[in-house]
């Protein structure tokens, strides 16, 4: 399964300088937060999130919350999928992967996830 998503980073912007941190803590946890360098790395996290649910084919809503995803990173910097027990069990995710990259007033994410299709029914 493979999803992608684009924002535009000044929409980041506006929504950091308007709400401030509480605007980080509805997409993101407290380590994501200290993550965070500027708006363009959380537009960057947003799309990762957003690209991440559409993987799975349900978007952000009741199955799938921004905080049953997190973001790490690997000590060379590469992002990290984290999901949630209830994601992986509910969608029999066995594996994921994460891109995301900007150019100019855009942050693009692209998530792959594989999961075991023996206990899925048909």
């Amino acid at each position: 399964m493979i999803g992608i998503d684009l924002i535009k980073v000044s929409r980041m912007n506006h929504l950091i300088k308007r709400f401030g941190d509480k605007a980080l803590q509805k997409f993101l946890n407290t380590d994501e937060i200290k993550l965070v360098k500027n708006y363009k790395t959380a537009a960057g996290f947003w799309a990762a999130k957003e690209a991440c649910s559409k993987a799975l084919g349900v978007g952000i809503g009741a199955e799938c919350n921004f905080h049953d995803i997190s973001i790490s990173k690997t000590i060379k910097g590469a992002p990290i999928l984290n999901l949630s027990d209830k994601l992986v069990s509910n969608f029999y995710i066995t594996d994921t992967s994460l891109s995301i990259t900007h150019d100019g007033d855009y942050a693009i994410a692209a998530v792959a996830i594989e999961s075991s299709t023996t206990n899925k029914v048909k």
